[in-house]
């Protein structure tokens, strides 16, 4: 049974247009779903440049091995969350993925949960005063 807890409702305005009227049920993403989308974001990548781009910009602490990131990859183009841009065909096949905008609203309400889930622990934390446990 598929319990969703986060709707995204397409009907964002992002980059100078609007996604088409679409309701799209998501679950909370896995750390190398969201990891994978905001690489994503700032360009077309191909696998292995997912990969790097991921490791440099969390300075190692994050590395996805390429089982796991092609297994979300597939995953993400059947949700069509992102799409394949370029396909080339040397000793490895070699696709080019960018993320679609409907990716973009999907990655941006789940950047929102975070933000929100953050703000909870402080309070939980912190205490509602802001002083901590004694």
């Amino acid at each position: 049974m598929l319990i969703y807890i986060n709707v995204y409702y397409g009907c964002r305005y992002i980059e100078g247009q609007y996604i088409e009227e679409k309701v799209i049920p998501v679950n909370p993403l896995s750390e190398s779903t969201y990891l994978i989308l905001l690489a994503l974001y700032q360009g077309p990548l191909h696998g292995y440049g997912i990969i790097k781009e991921i490791e440099n910009t969390s300075e190692g602490t994050y590395i996805i091995a390429p089982g796991t990131l092609y297994g979300v990859l597939k995953n993400l183009e059947k949700q069509e969350l992102i799409e394949t841009v370029a396909f080339e065909k040397e000793k490895r096949k070699k696709k080019t993925y960018c993320i679609t905008v409907q990716g973009k609203g999907v990655l941006h309400s789940e950047y929102e949960r975070y933000i929100r889930m953050i703000n909870y622990s402080k309070i939980i934390i912190q205490g509602r005063d802001g002083k901590g446990e004694k």
